[in-house]
């Protein structure tokens, strides 16, 4: 028995057990004989049983062995460590994180936390909390964890609200928007996806600018699978598309070289009657004459027609090229003369740049596009129709300088 006590005064007066009595002394526990470890509860303040009328009966039979992890564990011992463990919870968890390199993503910030029991305490005493409080926790947040405490409070003063001040509207848009930028901004876009629910315990007002934040982050990630969970929730939750909805999408599969989505995607606006703006039209047709698609390209400016009254460098270029597609320099010719007319003087010099990555860039692009077995036709095709709508240029009256040599040798590096 005193081989055992001072064992366990041994543990006990280590320098780490000063700071952090709690762990030490769940390993200890874990590992004393019977004898040790009542001493060691004896030690820590544990109760003595020896007011117990089942005192006789001895520690072995007094306490019934109960599992905590990989610990046996008396009864008693549990209850106490529950209660204690709250004493211990801050040092420990701050001794794990640096003595054992596990990364502070794994536990929320020091800041959300102490905000959020500030919140909890508030809302416990039956006192709304001051929005300050709130707003500054969202600008802290830093990692997952931090995400998590914000959603926690979020739902309990939604309910505090509900019952205790009889508010039954939602927190404001502005708000709500905030809890989306830092979402992205962490990278829990599960959470992220929560603020756009119609029906949630937040009190989070989902709205199509909170929706076009995540889109944004999707488009600086280019993670067409994040668009695609985004738009998904949108259908779901009957959130309006708008004009500035298709813009990222577009962009977004523009930039992932994703046509069968952009066509899939563009379907679902049009048919919602969104008005789209000019830069989706820009997307829109360029991408098509990118991939060689004429059909598409003229369909696409027939619906741009009704909205839009002018072409673009990016619009009319792709007419031009459409043009070319179904074997009609001359026609490529005259819009892009028509497109230098009416296009601002400011903007008249790009169209020598769009002409040169026309001859230089697009016919390669094109080529690689198309099957096998088309490849060498379109190739002569458009190895022939370029320098013919050049020379219908030329003598329209627009005399537009590009070297010519660029063209055959990319085209057959295709």
């Amino acid at each position: 028995m005193q081989a055992a006590a001072a064992r366990a005064r041994r543990v006990l007066a280590s320098p780490a057990a000063s700071g952090l009595p709690g762990i030490l002394w769940v390993s200890s526990l874990g590992s004393a004989s019977g004898a040790e470890g009542a001493l060691l509860l004896h030690l820590h303040g544990v109760p003595s049983p020896a007011s117990s009328p089942h005192h006789a009966r001895g520690f072995s039979s007094y306490f019934a062995p109960q599992s905590l992890g990989n610990f046996k564990l008396p009864a008693m011992a549990s209850q106490w460590l529950s209660e204690k463990s709250v004493h211990y919870q801050m040092t420990t968890s701050h001794f794990s994180t640096e003595a054992s390199g596990v990364e502070a993503a794994d536990h929320p910030t020091e800041a959300v936390e102490e905000m959020y029991q500030k919140m909890l305490k508030s809302v416990e005493a039956e006192t709304m909390p001051p929005n300050a409080w709130l707003w500054s926790m969202i600008s802290s947040c830093s990692n997952k964890e931090d995400i998590k405490l914000l959603f926690q409070i979020l739902q309990k003063l939604r309910v505090f609200r509900l019952s205790n001040l009889r508010i039954n509207a939602n927190f404001n848009d502005h708000l709500c928007m905030k809890v989306t930028e830092a979402c992205a901004r962490v990278g829990t876009l599960d959470y992220g996806l929560k603020a756009l629910w119609k029906h949630n315990v937040y009190g989070i007002t989902p709205t199509i600018g909170s929706a076009h934040y995540l889109l944004q982050h999707a488009k600086t990630l280019n993670d067409t699978k994040l668009m695609e969970n985004i738009m998904q929730v949108l259908r779901r939750n009957s959130l309006p598309l708008q004009p500035g909805t298709a813009d990222i999408v577009f962009g977004i599969c523009y930039n992932a070289d994703r046509w069968d989505l952009l066509s899939k995607h563009a379907d679902r606006f049009v048919k919602a009657g969104v008005k789209l703006h000019r830069t989706a039209f820009d997307i829109w047709m360029e991408f098509a004459a990118k991939v060689g698609d004429s059909q598409s390209i003229w369909n696409i400016n027939s619906l741009r027609g009704k909205s839009v009254k002018h072409y673009t460098l990016a619009t009319g270029f792709a007419c031009a090229k459409g043009s070319l597609l179904d074997r009609k320099p001359e026609n490529a010719a005259a819009m892009i003369k028509l497109l230098y007319k009416h296009l601002p003087d400011q903007k008249k010099p790009f169209v020598k740049d769009e002409l040169e990555k026309l001859i230089a860039e697009w016919p390669a692009e094109v080529i690689k596009r198309q099957k096998k077995d088309d490849r060498k036709a379109m190739e002569e095709a458009l190895v022939k129709d370029i320098p013919t709508m050049i020379d219908c240029l030329t003598k329209s009256g627009l005399d537009i300088p590009v070297d010519l040599e660029k063209l055959t040798p990319q085209v057959q590096a295709a």
